[in-house]
């Protein structure tokens, strides 16, 4: 606590200390909230492929699913969630990457772990509460901070200042026992200068699947200072959650006869009956704080300070049935003259961890030329150790011994320059090169109990470029190239992969806008060297398992639109088409390796279409029909029938009805959401694994293919209540 407590002490002198300039200009709030996410975002008519999601289409749907889900109908977006229906550990893929793999950022601050790699939603509920825009830029996209964009990169501004104060208190109920209450406010500006708002915040779940039950809680509290030329924000937010765990899956018998059944904790008692552990649990806290400094010097210059500091602590609890004492540091013990050297247990793996980041970009613009230039810095330091606190017997063991223990600290320097240049009425270029070194060391054990020592520098070189081409008012043309290398990730040097990837992106795009009609159409080519692909096998925590796979490629075209047919039916489409191929694949199959050719990338299915129809008969009602529908996919790289992932088609149905100026309140919004409305029993997620089998025949070696299911919710609702003042 004694780093939170000096952070928020520098955070709050600084806002003092600019509190006592005399102030006389006029407050330009859009303009400088804006700052934060310059860097990183593009404008409508970049030559980068993008989707832009404002504050009033996330509160459209936002009635507790997570993030991810609210994403779910975007361009090449498939989602997914753990316990079936959008709370708790929920999942998103672009253009066939996980979430490892796409760069997500908080105010421009990386939000991906920095050693996984990963991004859990979970940690943050409640959060599209307190997001005023995002932008989704598949492929390479704009240099960024953090890990490189493999697929994807999704950049979140956090709420603007609110000039007038509110507040705002909502209230979901729904299937599963599913609950989200939440209360907002905004001092709106006191003396033409301050603002303070916030939000707190509880979701509990019973989850569609078996005992996947969910308890978060989370907090937002952001001070701003402002005038003419000048923004300083602090932002503290953070979330607690405990989660049953659902991420073993079922296999495809259980899921014919019992599709909610949870493996998770299951353990037979003395007398032999099945029995299922009562506190197999995730439980995970992570606070983050973070100051920004925006400022304006005239017209043509402007720069922006970001300082970021993350603590993560938690753990998950198991129940361990006949575990050796050797892999806990137990002793053997006699009892009655017998030898003890296996017991029945429970442990909780922990994570500890710090993040620093310091961010800082300066920004030249004049007429036709746009040029920001930045660099960033950041430290991980992240403790991986286990604790047994229980065990039927132990030998020689003492409370709170660890039974083994892991460190890894990484550092990462980034430096930047973009520029954007408009040659005429019709022609403007975009330039952006990075270079990125990166650091990475570990010591200790992994969790099981095997040395983990890494000491590993990497120097990446990422250039970017594009044209763009308007015909008319109407219509543009643009092509670009962007070029990203990336680090594996702890688990992949646990696995023994220590080579970088390397992507070459080609976007070819045409974007027409009228009126009443927007239409997004982009060609994209992905060359990958040592792509790091999901095997489909996972470990022993759920956690997906990569490797290497040489020569690889995404081809594919994207289209999406809006199209206001009337005043008040609007329709927005949108369609993926692509073929997403390993070159050569080698892999091991009966006691060999076989070459299979060309094969399909796991997770990366071949279409990926959605839809939105909005109707608003009247003024303060809206329909919507929310639709999806995703291809056939293969969990594994070897094309086996038993890896395949059925498509899926499944339909949304959202109401919002606004009443205004009701006794004493604002408006009062009813909200209702009614997830798959046709009852479809679909899986959007599972798992592929393969073994070697030498015992059925003696001197013979046979491949075993197995697969396992994360089935999603049938039809549920969920509704919502929110009073604001």
């Amino acid at each position: 606590m004694k780093k939170v407590s000096i952070f928020c002490t520098l955070l709050f002198t600084v806002v003092f200390a600019v509190a006592q300039e005399k102030i006389t200009d006029t407050i330009k709030v859009e303009i400088l909230d804006e700052v934060l996410v310059k860097a990183i975002r593009v404008d409508d008519d970049a030559p980068i492929t993008h989707s832009n999601v404002n504050k009033e289409e996330i509160e459209k749907r936002n009635l507790g699913q997570d993030i991810p889900v609210l994403l779910n109908y975007l361009p090449s977006v498939v989602t997914t969630t753990d316990a079936g229906a959008g709370v708790g550990y929920t999942y998103i893929r672009v253009r066939g990457s996980d979430a490892s793999r796409i760069n997500i950022t908080i105010n421009g601050i990386p939000f991906n772990d920095a050693e996984s790699q990963g991004t859990f939603w979970v940690n943050m509920p409640d959060f599209a509460s307190s997001i005023e825009s995002l932008q989704l830029q598949r492929g390479v996209g704009t240099s960024t901070n953090g890990s490189g964009a493999f697929g994807a990169s999704i950049n979140i501004l956090t709420n603007a200042i609110s000039e007038n104060a509110f507040g705002e208190v909502a209230n979901t109920f729904g299937s599963y026992n599913t609950r989200k209450h939440n209360l907002k406010f905004s001092t709106g500006i006191m003396n033409e200068h301050f603002e303070i708002n916030g939000r707190l915040s509880k979701i509990v779940s019973d989850g569609y699947i078996d005992r996947a039950s969910s308890n978060l809680k989370a907090y937002f509290l952001q001070g701003a200072f402002i005038n003419k030329n000048t923004l300083i924000k602090t932002v503290i937010f953070g979330g607690k959650e405990i989660t049953y765990q659902s991420w073993y899956g079922i296999d495809a018998e259980t899921l014919e006869i019992d599709r909610t059944f949870n493996p998770a904790g299951l353990y037979t008692d003395d007398a032999g009956n099945i029995q299922f552990y009562d506190n197999e649990i995730d439980n995970y806290s992570q606070d983050h704080y973070q100051l920004h400094w925006n400022q304006r010097y005239n017209n043509n210059w402007s720069t922006n300070l970001g300082l970021n500091y993350t603590y993560g602590r938690g753990y998950f609890e198991q129940y361990k049935e006949d575990q050796d004492f050797d892999d806990y540091d137990f002793e053997p013990i006699e009892i009655g003259g017998e030898i003890i050297n296996t017991t029945d247990l429970i442990r909780r793996r922990w994570l500890d961890n710090d993040f620093y980041v310091v961010n800082a970009n300066v920004n030249y613009k004049k007429k036709k030329l746009d040029v920001i230039t930045g660099a960033f810095y950041s430290y991980y330091d992240g403790d991986h150790f286990g604790e047994v606190i229980w065990a039927q017997f132990s030998g020689g063991s003492q409370i709170r011994d660890r039974y083994y223990y892991g460190n890894g600290k990484k550092r990462e320097i980034t430096i930047f320059s973009k520029a954007s240049y408009k040659i005429n009425n019709n022609w403007s270029i975009y330039g952006d090169l990075q270079e990125r070194l990166v650091s990475y060391k570990t010591s200790g054990l992994t969790s099981d109990r095997i040395p983990l020592e890494v000491n590993e520098n990497y120097n990446f070189f990422n250039p970017k470029a594009g044209i763009s081409y308007k015909f008319d008012k109407n219509n543009q043309l643009y092509l670009s190239y962007g070029k990203a290398n990336r680090e594996p990730r702890r688990s992949d040097y646990e696995n023994g992969v220590t080579t970088p990837e390397n992507l070459d992106d080609y976007e070819l795009g045409w974007r027409f806008s009228s009126d009443k009609t927007k239409i997004s159409t982009n060609l994209f080519y992905m060359n990958y060297k040592d792509q790091l692909v999901l095997t489909g096998a996972i470990d022993d925590v759920g956690a997906p398992i990569r490797t290497s796979v040489g020569k690889s490629y995404r081809l594919g075209i994207e289209i999406d639109a809006n199209i206001s047919i009337t005043n008040n039916l609007k329709l927005l489409p949108n369609i993926a088409l692509s073929s997403n191929q390993n070159v050569g694949f080698v892999t091991s199959k009966d006691g060999g390796l076989i070459n299979l050719g060309n094969t399909n990338i796991s997770f990366s299915p071949n279409i990926i279409a959605g839809n939105i129809l909005e109707y608003q008969p009247i003024k303060n009602l809206q329909l919507i029909l929310l639709s999806k529908f995703v291809g056939e996919q293969y969990m594994g790289n070897i094309d086996s029938e038993i890896s395949i992932l059925d498509s899926y088609f499944i339909n949304d149905i959202n109401i919002v009805y606004s009443l205004e100026n009701v006794l004493f309140v604002k408006e009062i919004v009813l909200s209702g959401l009614v997830n798959n409305v046709f009852n479809e029993e679909y899986v959007s997620n599972g798992y592929f694994f393969t073994y070697d089998d030498d015992f059925s025949n003696p001197g013979t070696i046979t491949t075993v293919e197995g697969a396992g299911f994360y089935p999603q919710a049938t039809i549920n609702f969920l509704v919502m209540a929110t009073i604001k003042f």
